[in-house]
């Protein structure tokens, strides 16, 4: 997949782009928005949040594309800083590159990769969604939380990035790179004959 730090970086940038919406539509709509609904009466998790001021961020109110937004930075630099690296050397640790199949090389990087991002962003997501104007601050509280989340999201984290994100992301990334990859084929093709 990529070969060098700027398709690693685009192939970040397509997987974060297509996680955080997918979280934040998973964690607003499908955890929190029966709760929305009931708090404010709405039949709707659009109208409980948009009836709420937005989502509490902080302790403040902001609105949904400000959440998209703040979890894209927090999960984009994390994920080219610490996910991406770190999953890649401990995927190394177990197998040696090129002496699997790379479904199960890519498999176990998918794997490694949700491991650590989940606690990463669930314990950053603590952090901002700490009902703060609700509760006075409290580490035994904000680690519950961080369990809580962890919980709901790693299930949802693997099989999504399993199942349908990664497949998706791999063949967006083989469509913008398919002349780099052809290149290198035919190179390799070319080493092989040689």
């Amino acid at each position: 997949m990529p070969r060098n730090q700027f398709q690693r970086m685009i192939f970040a940038l397509i997987t974060v782009v297509i996680t955080v919406h997918a979280y934040v539509f998973y964690s607003l709509y499908v955890i929190n928005g029966s709760t929305f609904m009931q708090i404010t009466g709405k039949d709707s998790v659009i109208g409980a949040i948009n009836a709420m001021g937005g989502v509490s961020v902080l302790g403040k109110a902001v609105p949904i594309w400000a959440v998209v937004l703040i979890e894209f930075c927090f999960a984009y630099t994390l994920e080219v800083l610490l996910g991406g690296p770190l999953s890649f050397k401990l995927v190394c640790r177990v197998f040696k590159f090129g002496d699997v199949h790379p479904v199960i090389f890519e498999t176990a990087i998918i794997t490694a990769t949700v491991g650590i991002m989940c606690p990463s962003m669930s314990f950053i997501a603590a952090i901002l969604y700490y009902p703060y104007g609700m509760v006075e601050f409290n580490v035994f509280t904000l680690l519950a939380n961080w369990l809580k989340l962890v919980c709901f999201n790693l299930p949802f984290a693997f099989f999504s990035q399993l199942l349908f994100i990664q497949p998706f992301v791999r063949t967006v990334f083989k469509f913008i790179f398919s002349k780099d990859i052809a290149a290198r084929a035919a190179a390799e093709k070319g080493a092989v004959q040689a």
